[in-house]
């Protein structure tokens, strides 16, 4: 198949979208969310295809499952869009040089921008949302996995624009077999970004070997440090609800470090999660303190790979190390820099962590699980960029715009 028709149709599209406005692009993203939840039973029907295809024990199912309630939490996620500022047009900087030139730094759009998924229909909705308020064209390549929820959601977003009279070629979505994946790889001089959303195995792919600027939303290796100061009840209730709010997420909880001063807490610390199902690959100190309490059936002895493993499942790495130093040399080895944690009352050890942990969301006494777009009031994410060039954590409005010089004059020629 020829996807170059695609492409074209996807860059002339994005000439259309800088002159339509906050109040057309709102109304769109309104009337959209309302769209989805009349058409939800459509749209779990063709994800109910989908689902039938894929093992329950899979960790893309919970992704790709849908349910009328995550479908009104999308609904949400598009009204929270509308509702906030447009960052196109904002002036950025402004000076007059001393030649008189009027001088402006202003944000624009990036143009077209391609992102690459696997098992996750919502993307489909908030990449549109969030490239549509900012004049971009969502140029959008899912996996085989969701084919069915993908196409089902981009049609609700076509009759939307359709109804609109907006040109329906701001939302691109390309054909689930792989040929589109290598052919959006190579398409430069019409794709301006891309973002791989998914596996690490799917970025290294896309950064590997992509012709087109790449910004990477990284896996989630996430670490909670509990130190020797740490409140017990706060870091029993951050631990479980970082581990098992929902474990199919990059934010979610893969290993635990604890002080060896509070070695003899670990039962407790860790306790809650026997009664979430969770597995324990405990190193041996750790491993010593909780063969007498935690189920047999949930623990064992860590190997040297559970340790920069994101599970994306029931399943949690346990580690004790010395003191801070020690566990932030272990994040440091082993962090994927997406998000990382402490739970501890000295304030100077707080400082340290807060400052030293590289990771692009750092936490001192709370849930991990608060890496997130929506959570961080950004209405919805684009991704959760792991790298430092452009834009790092979740990816919002702001970080879907460029920018450009704008140089006024009065006929000044250069000497």
């Amino acid at each position: 198949m020829d996807y170059k028709q695609y492409f074209e149709e996807a860059k002339q599209a994005s000439c259309t979208l800088i002159s339509l406005g906050k109040e057309k692009t709102d109304a769109v993203l309104e009337d959209l969310a309302e769209a989805l939840i009349a058409n939800a039973d459509e749209i779990l029907t063709e994800n109910a295809k989908d689902i039938a295809k894929m093992a329950i024990e899979d960790p893309k199912y919970d992704r790709l499952k849908l349910s009328a309630a995550r479908i009104a939490d999308i609904a949400n996620d598009l009204r929270n869009v509308a509702s906030l500022n447009s960052p196109l047009g904002k002036i950025l900087s402004d000076k007059i040089l001393d030649n008189q030139l009027h001088i402006q730094k202003v944000s624009v759009p990036l143009g077209v921008v391609g992102v690459v998924y696997e098992a996750r229909p919502n993307v489909t909705a908030d990449v549109f949302s969030l490239c549509f308020k900012t004049g971009n064209v969502a140029l959008l390549k899912g996996g085989s996995d969701a084919e069915f929820s993908n196409i089902a959601i981009a049609k609700v977003i076509h009759e939307v624009l359709d109804r609109h009279q907006i040109n329906r070629d701001v939302l691109t979505l390309l054909p689930a077999e792989r040929a589109a994946t290598e052919a959006l790889l190579n398409a430069r001089g019409f794709v301006d970004v891309l973002i791989p959303r998914g596996s690490q195995s799917l970025i290294n792919y896309v950064r590997e070997n992509s012709k087109i600027p790449v910004i990477e939303t990284g896996a989630g290796i996430v670490h909670t440090y509990f130190d020797e100061t740490g409140d017990l009840e706060k870091g029993k209730a951050i631990i479980f609800n970082a581990k098992t709010r929902r474990v199919s997420v990059c934010n979610s909880l893969d290993c635990v470090l604890i002080s060896e001063n509070r070695l003899n807490d670990l039962p407790a610390l860790l306790f809650p999660l026997a009664n979430g199902n969770v597995a324990l690959f405990a190193d041996e100190k750790s491993y010593e303190v909780l063969k007498s309490s935690y189920p047999k059936n949930l623990l064992s002895k860590a190997k040297p790979e559970h340790f920069g493993t994101e599970f994306l499942s029931l399943k949690l790495a346990v580690k004790v190390v010395a003191d801070l130093d020690e566990a932030l040399n272990h994040i440091a080895a082993y962090s994927s820099k997406h998000s990382e944690a402490i739970i501890a009352e000295d304030a100077n050890t707080i400082a340290r962590f807060l400052n030293e942990a590289d990771a692009a969301a750092v936490y001192a006494n709370a849930s991990t699980g608060f890496t997130d777009g929506a959570q961080f009031g950004l209405g919805a994410e684009i991704g959760i960029s792991t790298q430092k060039l452009h834009a790092r954590g979740p990816m919002g409005l702001e970080e879907l715009t460029s920018y450009k010089w704008v140089v006024r004059g009065n006929g000044q020629v250069r000497k």
